[in-house]
């Protein structure tokens, strides 16, 4: 595993089904092979996914409300 730090953000408005979608294929990549990769300029990364994780959900409610889901080693 690399030490190189990489830090990814992206925002995209889509329908609420295209994010549910979006969500299953991120937990479909973690389980079943225990990692998610980012391309970009050709170049890919990989982050490996370990057996144990920390998963934290935050709601917010107001005038803008957010899901926050982030899982963390």
């Amino acid at each position: 595993m690399s030490d190189e730090l990489f830090e990814h953000e992206t925002t995209t408005e889509m329908t609420r089904e295209e994010a549910a979608q979006r969500l299953r294929d991120l937990a479909d990549a973690i389980s079943r092979h225990n990692e998610v990769s980012y391309v970009e300029n050709n170049k890919t990364v990989r982050v490996d996914i370990p057996p144990m994780v920390r998963l934290t959900v935050e709601i917010e409610r107001g005038d803008e409300s957010e899901i926050e889901i982030e899982i963390s080693w």
